[in-house]
């Protein structure tokens, strides 16, 4: 038989060791959540800083500028000596030139190549394209920008003669390559979620494949596939490097796409370099000009949001 008093105290041993590991695991449950608190916080924190920042110069920028002559103004002439003009209209005009081509471009090919994906596409060929995509979605924008300009444009232009090497098209030709693998994404996934049952019903009625997934598989898939276009168009609208280097930095209110354009992104880029002294007018429009594109994509996330809580099927 074992010594009992040897036996006491291994096992007052053990409880010691077991009460110990037990209040350091108690200690980390009670660290971690305030841990993950901290680190949620961050992006919170972030977004408040940069809108914090943004309304502060913007409140400063109309100080110095009249408000009704920004949101209504037809010129952007800021760097002139006698008459500086600062109407935002003309660089709105140009974002939306470039983002309803982008959004035309993108949504026939990026839907298509959903619809092939979610419905024709064989598991191996999926696994083949999926991720050629991914690597589009991936090339830089600069790229993407050098790319409209040495080889769109002179392609453009063998077509329309009157195109200017800086324009709207091709820039928002080359945005709306860009957003293709985000919509084809999406809505392919979208599409993707749709009950198989309900296919195979279709498809027992006497319905085409070509059928079912446009009758019955896109409607089914509607408020992803709207969201996926919200997204890209919100995207576009923020693109930078493409239009700075393709589209040029010509302010203007027209509906011309052939003639150089000038685009909030492009605007910011421009000034940014050092093209304006801290503490002028022009440096403060830079923050009045982000404000603008900040309200234009927090009103496309919110569009996007609605879109998908209002067509939400559940299945």
């Amino acid at each position: 038989m074992g010594n009992p008093a040897a036996t006491k105290r291994s096992s007052v041993r053990e409880m010691i060791a077991q009460s110990s590991g037990s209040k350091r695991k108690q200690a980390a449950e009670r660290a971690v959540p305030v841990v993950l608190f901290l680190i949620a916080a961050v992006s919170v924190l972030t977004t408040v800083g940069i809108v914090a920042t943004l309304i502060t110069e913007t409140v400063t920028f109309f100080s110095k500028v009249p408000f009704w002559s920004f949101v209504a103004g037809t010129e952007w002439m800021p760097f002139s000596n006698k008459d500086a003009q600062f109407g935002i209209l003309p660089l709105i005009a140009g974002t939306l030139k470039v983002t309803l081509i982008a959004v035309a471009t993108a949504v026939p090919i990026g839907l298509s190549a959903a619809i092939y994906l979610s419905e024709y596409a064989s598991e191996r060929t999926r696994k083949l394209i999926k991720p050629v995509l991914e690597v589009l979605a991936g090339v830089p924008t600069i790229v993407y920008g050098f790319f409209a300009l040495t080889f769109v444009t002179p392609l453009l232009q063998s077509v329309i003669p009157d195109l200017k090497i800086f324009n709207a098209l091709s820039p928002g030709i080359v945005v709306g390559i860009m957003i293709i693998p985000m919509i084809a994404s999406l809505s392919e996934e979208a599409m993707s979620a749709v009950p198989n049952p309900i296919r195979e019903g279709a498809l027992a009625m006497g319905a085409t494949r070509l059928e079912v997934a446009i009758k019955v598989v896109l409607p089914a898939a509607l408020s992803g596939i709207l969201a996926s276009v919200v997204l890209a168009a919100s995207r576009a609208i923020g693109e930078t490097m493409i239009v700075s280097l393709a589209g040029g930095s010509t302010p203007r209110l027209d509906l011309d796409l052939t003639d150089s354009i000038q685009t909030m992104t492009a605007y910011i880029v421009q000034v940014s370099t050092g093209d304006a002294g801290y503490g002028t007018p022009i440096y403060y429009s830079i923050y009045a000009v982000g404000f603008t594109l900040f309200l234009f994509t927090l009103l496309m996330n919110w569009a996007a949001h609605r879109i998908t809580k209002r067509f939400r099927e559940a299945y």
